[in-house]
């Protein structure tokens, strides 16, 4: 898995109030990256475009 280059953006539903967000880096091709705002350096889960796109569809609210 090629990880080098990421372009993280913070994720659409994430809140504005430094809570709970998170950053995903999807330009990678064939990996999708997802982190911690608050803490970039604590791990980086890593999913298949096909996961991730699975479990971004049932994320109540989706428009």
């Amino acid at each position: 898995m090629d990880v080098t280059g990421p372009k993280w953006r913070k994720a659409s539903r994430s809140s504005s109030n430094g809570g709970a967000c998170v950053e995903v880096a999807d330009n990678l091709g064939g990996v999708v990256l997802v982190r911690d705002t608050k803490d970039r350096s604590g791990g980086t889960l890593a999913f298949t475009p096909e996961s991730w796109r699975a479990f971004v569809a049932q994320v109540p609210g989706r428009r």
